[in-house]
């Protein structure tokens, strides 16, 4: 068999969630040169939302290496002489990318050559916009999922005077999947008519609201008894994700008494959508996922069109409407300027969708030289605010490790191991249990 002329594309990713590692590396396949041959090598940053082995295993990715860092360590492994990687993908919370950005920047300080940095979000960007836009200035590459986005926030960069070169439209890199067909009334055996609520881990957050919606729920599966009615989890009790859930419904319906059409699933969302004739959910990325392939999809309104639930986002999608509504046989019409301005790319253009951001990694990559990395936060810009977002990271405000910082070059201990493993679970247990019953102590 002849040698492979595919050239090799080494990449990093660093991510601190299930989410984020499955968005970072699907990126990094998404926008490398077709014809590259992409060595993958994960590093998972250490965190109160560090995936287990079940949660990565569901997101279906595989890479060459995969580890867990903390920031010093991804930094000395990324500020070796070596010439390691040539596309480092930061997959984090903003304020671990602007830490990251300027660590690097102080590991880079005077190389001829160095590897291209990108950056970008997980999914919809509904809050925080112009915050979490500044702490990923400085990557070469600031993804956009949508030329929604790209238009904001190009805004956002030049509203403060930063350079927004760095901003590409692509789109989110995990649609896909069959179209939806319809159902199929005569196939009612085979495979009855799916409803599949998409949770989310932090919206709702009351008791209240979320109790509100898995009664709704079962009164459906109730209502209709020839429908499977299934609630679509993100993680199991003791598991995080991107966000802290503090009330898992798993617990909620545990004081519930739901018919037997009604099931909870977990699993690869895609998976999921193979068998979905109704999406409902408050404002999860999900409803992306499903409109994508064309399957119906509702985004409740019954809690309110709120900031707070993140579902003023689908304001002009078409897709708002209620659970009364639904009882009673409604299905909303996405509308199709809205869907294609989401870079949901439903009419069969999903396929050229990364070719920007394609053709911007290889004409960076062709480069002989990027200039040093310039994140807009600096000690002078900022102050006030940077020093804070370093220190949380052991990195000093010049973006060196502080002293104290943990070795990279050897192994930890098997006790420091089981501190780490302990000090993961007593912080979860925290947010978990603890949180909430101070919370409601301090509403009494």
């Amino acid at each position: 068999m002849p040698a492979s002329t595919a050239k090799s594309l080494r990449v990093a990713v660093l991510a601190d969630s299930d989410t984020r590692w499955k968005w970072g590396s699907l990126t990094a396949n998404r926008i490398s040169p077709v014809e590259s041959d992409i060595r993958l090598d994960g590093f998972l940053l250490r965190g109160r939302a560090t995936p287990t082995a079940r949660q990565l295993q569901e997101v279906g990715v595989r890479a060459d290496s995969l580890r867990e860092v903390t920031a010093v360590e991804f930094l000395r492994e990324l500020g070796k002489e070596e010439d390691v990687y040539d596309v480092v993908v930061l997959a984090l919370v903003g304020g671990a990318v602007q830490a990251v950005l300027h660590g690097l920047a102080r590991a880079w300080e005077g190389r001829a050559k160095r590897p291209l940095v990108v950056t970008g979000y997980v999914g919809v960007v509904y809050e925080k916009l112009t915050d979490g836009l500044l702490l990923r200035h400085g990557a070469d590459l600031v993804l956009a999922n949508s030329r929604q986005d790209a238009d904001r926030f190009r805004a956002v960069y030049e509203g403060v005077g930063a350079d927004d070169g760095s901003v590409t439209e692509v789109a989110l890199p995990f649609l896909g999947g069959t179209a939806y067909a319809g159902h199929d009334p005569a196939a009612e055996r085979e495979r009855p008519y799916t409803v599949v609520f998409a949770a989310q881990p932090s919206v709702p957050e009351s008791r209240k609201d979320r109790t509100y919606l898995l009664d709704r729920l079962i009164g459906h599966a109730r209502l209709h008894p020839d429908r499977e009615v299934l609630l679509k989890l993100r993680s199991k009790p003791g598991e995080h994700t991107t966000h802290i859930e503090e009330l898992p419904y798993q617990k909620l319906v545990q004081k519930a008494d739901p018919p037997s059409n009604f099931r909870l699933v977990y699993g690869h969302m895609g998976e999921v959508l193979d068998r979905t004739d109704l999406l409902v959910t408050i404002s999860s990325t999900a409803a992306l996922e499903s409109l994508h392939r064309r399957v119906p999809t509702v985004v409740l309104s019954d809690l309110g069109v709120r900031e707070a639930l993140g579902n003023h986002h689908f304001v002009g999608s078409g897709c708002l409407a209620s659970w009364d509504q639904l009882d009673a046989g409604h299905r909303p019409v996405p509308d199709p300027g809205w869907v294609a301005r989401q870079g949901v790319a439903a009419d069969g253009s999903y396929e050229t969708a990364f070719d920007a951001g394609r053709r911007r990694l290889t004409e960076l990559l062709a480069a002989d030289r990027l200039p040093p990395l310039a994140p807009y936060y600096t000690p002078v810009t900022a102050p006030g605010y940077l020093p804070g977002i370093l220190a949380r990271h052991h990195l000093g405000p010049d973006g060196s490790p502080l002293p104290g910082a943990p070795a990279a070059d050897r192994e930890p201990s098997p006790v420091r191991q089981f501190v780490r493993k302990a000090a993961r679970g007593a912080y979860r247990h925290g947010v978990q249990r603890v949180a909430p019953v101070i919370r409601r102590m301090g509403e009494l």
